[in-house]
């Protein structure tokens, strides 16, 4: 959770709930006074670049009219939702919603649970991942009966929640966090070597196995493969996640049908202390379609397995799409200079600087950019850290009394050049083994540069220092255009 600090909260738990989360997101608005100073509730339909004026013209659905010198964007990768393209997906009559768009007029209860008006009805989820996990435990508590559907079972772990000990947190120096923060990430990067594991949980477990077995083989002076040696311990934890279903699960047949098979690293990893726990429950069937999925759905039910399931509710747990650009996700047009259209600039590719800057899109930032730039397991910390590149950059500008500052298209093909950097241990043939999904650009990983949806190859720590000297040093100056007040009209730039 971002700007504990600053805003001075406490979560009550290791991992927060939702409701927690939300509640410090209202903390930092109160914080900095964003709700006198921000549009909340209004969407974004347009944002067109006027050469006349050297501005952004944004429109939104409130009929506003808004100027803009500057326009940062903060879309994120989870947020524009994704539904499986299921035959007969929309003859269904009875209750049908994604579980990011909840229809608690429907169920009942709130956040915490207590979703009552489920008590007589069947309900079906589609999906087994990071959203299943957190939704199928509070389901269980007050549906009649819950009929998971699995495509490919998930690498589970436990995630041992336990209460904050609020007078260690507040106790901690100036600084805690962000160090906090950056220790975390050294800890799950390989090719890092941290002193300390500040965070110490199943990810830092993970990677901090895989580094100190790089540790004795490097000591060794033997010649070695780090690319075995992640195999090797990606395998020990695996049989790890696999002996704990076997004890948590009850059900032989059950437990076997909830083994993960695959590579650690091949889907997102999970943590729960409950999900594996619920499948023991009466009232909550899995239905494990052996990696071929639902079907088919008509007016009253679901199909898999060449069996139809009548359900009164379907919950669609299938996630986002992860590799969508900003515009998609947040649904507005974006216009840049002589009106080239976003995608008419990146009908070949995606081009732009850092993922955070485009050649032809003057004064425009993107905060939380996947593609061309970084992510992490902690997506605060990319937020974070584009975030500061992007206030930074303004700052700049205004102190020098530029009023429009566009990179080149020379600068996009030196970033482009730069996106082929490879992580510190080549994982092509890792992720090449893997089932399609976003951690491996849905199996296309031959020839690319990385994987996580197009992010840079050098891992967000190197990525953080590329950009610090970059705005420091002399390359912003040789990959910017820019023109000063004083310059007229705005589109005739000069380098420096």
């Amino acid at each position: 959770m971002p700007l504990l600090e600053e805003v001075g909260t406490v979560p009550t738990e290791r991992y927060a709930s939702g409701q927690e989360i939300f509640e410090h997101c209202r903390a930092i608005g109160r914080h900095y006074d964003l709700y006198d100073r921000a549009l909340f509730q209004t969407k974004v339909t347009s944002v067109k670049w006027s050469d006349a004026l050297s501005r952004w013209v944004i429109e939104t659905d409130r009929g506003d009219e808004i100027r803009a010198q500057y326009v940062t964007v903060s879309q994120g990768p989870l947020a524009k939702v994704k539904l499986p393209g299921v035959p007969g997906i929309r003859s269904f009559k009875g209750k049908m919603f994604h579980s990011a768009r909840w229809d608690y007029d429907y169920t009942g209860g709130d956040i915490n649970g207590g979703m009552d008006k489920l008590a007589d009805k069947r309900v079906a989820v589609i999906g087994t991942g990071a959203t299943a996990v957190q939704i199928v435990p509070k389901l269980a508590e007050s549906a009649k009966e819950v009929l998971i559907f699995q495509r490919t079972p998930s690498a589970l772990a436990p995630r041992n929640n336990c209460k904050t000990d609020a007078a260690w947190l507040t106790g901690q120096p100036k600084g805690w966090q962000k160090e906090r923060m950056h220790n975390f990430q050294e800890n799950i990067t390989p090719g890092e070597h941290p002193h300390s594991d500040m965070v110490a949980d199943g990810w830092t477990d993970f990677f901090g196995r895989v580094g100190a077995n790089m540790g004795k083989a490097a000591k060794s002076g033997e010649p070695f493969n780090p690319a075995e040696i992640m195999q090797d311990i990606d395998f020990q934890k695996m049989e790890e996640l696999r002996a704990r279903v076997l004890e948590v699960v009850k059900d032989p047949d059950i437990a076997e049908r909830s083994l993960p098979w695959y590579n650690y690293l091949c889907k997102r990893p999970l943590f729960s202390d409950n999900f594996l726990e619920c499948l023991n429950q009466p009232n909550v069937t899995l239905v494990d379609t052996e990696g071929v999925g639902v079907t088919r759905i008509d007016e009253t039910g679901v199909y898999a397995n060449g069996e139809k399931f009548e359900v009164d509710c379907i919950i669609f747990a299938t996630g986002f799409d992860v590799g969508a650009a900003a515009h998609k996700v947040g649904g507005y047009e974006l216009v840049g200079r002589g009106g080239m259209t976003i995608d008419e600039k990146w009908a070949d590719g995606v081009r732009t600087v850092h993922g955070t800057q485009m050649s032809g899109f003057p004064n425009f930032h993107v905060v939380g950019a996947v593609m061309q730039g970084t992510t992490s397991f902690n997506y605060t910390h990319t937020l974070q850290t584009q975030a500061e590149h992007a206030v930074d950059i303004i700052a700049r500008c205004r102190e020098a009394g530029v009023e429009v500052m566009e990179v080149t298209p020379e600068a996009e093909d030196r970033w482009a050049e730069k996106m082929m950097t490879r992580h510190a241990i080549d994982l092509v043939k890792y992720f090449g083994d893997c089932t399609p999904g976003f951690l491996n650009n849905e199996g296309e990983v031959a020839g690319k540069p990385t994987f996580l949806g197009g992010t840079y190859g050098g891992g967000p720590l190197k990525y953080l220092k590329i950009i610090e000297e970059w705005r420091s040093g002399p390359q912003m100056h040789e990959d910017c255009a820019v023109s000063f007040k004083a310059d007229a009209p705005a589109r005739e730039t000069v380098s420096g």
